[in-house]
């Protein structure tokens, strides 16, 4: 819907730097509630001009305010006109828009209280200290590898590997991995950053040892364990960010679950529909 809009949105903003700066009718505070215009009987507030303008493209920072006051101004007393002058009923696809925009608008609502009372300070250093402070040691590998296609060859290059070869050569002159050319070096890494007949094998190895030929999904793994290390705990305000997030999707997600045990969803008549309906943009001018 109000993709519809920002075209006239931006013609008019621009076409207002041509205007005169505006001038307020007095001198008193203005509130969310003041009235900036009226439009047959309309009235425009500065809350509208708010809301307008807080949901601008970000290019709009750079347009003076005397512009953009004019152009937001002009948008709105335009779009008030053409709303007047409407006469019946709305086209099912703009009252059906009308109808998402305001569950979405209302539902971000909720999300933003509830995401107030469950990101506060306590509930970051409980989440910090269960999941940092108080988890389980991380280990962190730092490994090499030879990628080839078929098991034979892997198993040739493990012999000659632990026969003393040089892994880093053996990389570099016979791994089809993007590693190969630096000697098969994968740096340091966790649990989950690998696939998991890489990770399994890994865990098992000690420093230095080679591995028996190791399929994945990409060929066939010579792998060398090098290192392994405990990754040091972060510190709170390194990770915030992201304790910050999980909680928010905790609460949304809790939030939810709890109205749908509370109450009725019903999408028995959505799952007989052949998913392809949703191409169907037609049925939205009947």
């Amino acid at each position: 819907m109000f993709d519809r809009l920002k075209p006239i949105a931006t013609s008019v903003i621009l076409m207002g730097a041509l205007g005169a700066a505006p001038v307020l009718a007095d001198d008193s505070a203005p509130t969310a509630d003041t009235v900036v215009a009226t439009v047959g009987g309309t009235d425009i507030t500065l809350g509208h001009m708010l809301t307008l303008r807080a949901g601008l493209p970000e290019q709009f920072t750079q347009v003076p305010a005397d512009v953009l006051y004019k152009g937001i101004m002009d948008q709105l007393v335009q779009q008030t006109l053409l709303v007047n002058a409407h006469d019946g009923d709305l086209p099912k696809r703009a009252a059906l828009a009308l109808e998402n925009e305001r569950r979405a608008l209302i539902a971000s609502e909720e999300m933003a209280d509830i995401v107030e009372t469950a990101v506060t300070d306590e509930a970051i250093q409980t989440y910090f200290d269960d999941n940092y402070t108080n988890g389980e040691d991380v280990t962190e590998f730092k490994a090499a590898h030879i990628l080839v296609e078929a098991e034979e060859d892997a198993q040739k290059l493990v012999d000659e590997a632990r026969g003393g070869a040089s892994f880093a050569d053996l990389a570099k002159e016979h791994s089809t991995g993007p590693s190969g050319p630096s000697g098969g070096e994968l740096g340091w890494f966790s649990e989950g950053m690998m696939v998991e007949p890489f990770q399994e094998a890994v865990a098992q190895m000690e420093p230095g040892s080679i591995s028996d030929p190791v399929e994945s999904q990409f060929g066939w793994h010579v792998i060398k364990l090098e290192e392994t290390r405990i990754k040091d705990a972060p510190k709170l305000e390194d990770v915030r960010a992201e304790i910050e997030e999980a909680l928010r999707q905790q609460a949304i997600e809790a939030r939810i679950t709890e109205l749908e045990e509370a109450g009725s969803v019903d999408r028995a008549a959505g799952d007989a529909l052949d998913p392809a309906v949703l191409n169907q943009f037609d049925l939205l001018e009947e």
